[in-house]
């Protein structure tokens, strides 16, 4: 019986990286991203999926060429910023600590009542890591 499960479509943003193997092996011992896949032979990662344990996650590659005839890249190695919403920010800044990274805003209390603090990777990358949920949405109109 496969008791595998496919999550249902979400956003997913794509991050490049000088070594792919060390980001992934950061991400997850410092900040608890969960490794789902990883292709690639060698040091080489074609694609990767890290889950965000409270839903979600990101997916990323070793920075290559631009291959002909395709547009190049948007973003550079250490380029990538992202808001990742957790129930328990001391929790994951204590493991970011414990992990050795480096922490560039420590834990606060925002105005609009988040608690939330920020850490780069070792590409450069910024992790801001937080409760605020997002606002509310609107209620959609009624189809028919």
């Amino acid at each position: 019986m496969d008791t595998t499960e496919t999550p249902a479509p979400q956003v997913w943003p794509n991050l490049r990286a000088t070594d792919a193997r060390a980001l992934i092996r950061f991400l997850v011992d410092a900040f608890g991203f969960q490794e789902v896949v990883a292709y690639g032979e060698g040091d080489f990662i074609a694609h990767a999926e890290l889950a965000w344990p409270e839903g979600g996650g990101v997916m990323l590659g070793s920075d290559r060429p631009t291959p002909e005839d395709a547009e190049p890249w948007p973003g550079r190695p250490g380029g990538f910023t992202a808001y990742v919403v957790t129930a328990d920010p001391d929790g994951v800044h204590a493991r970011a600590v414990a992990a050795g990274a480096r922490i560039t805003t420590g834990l606060y209390e925002t105005d609009y009542g988040s608690r939330d603090f920020a850490a780069t990777d070792p590409e450069g990358n910024r992790w801001y890591f937080g409760t605020y949920p997002g606002a509310p949405r609107p209620a959609g109109r009624p189809r028919g």
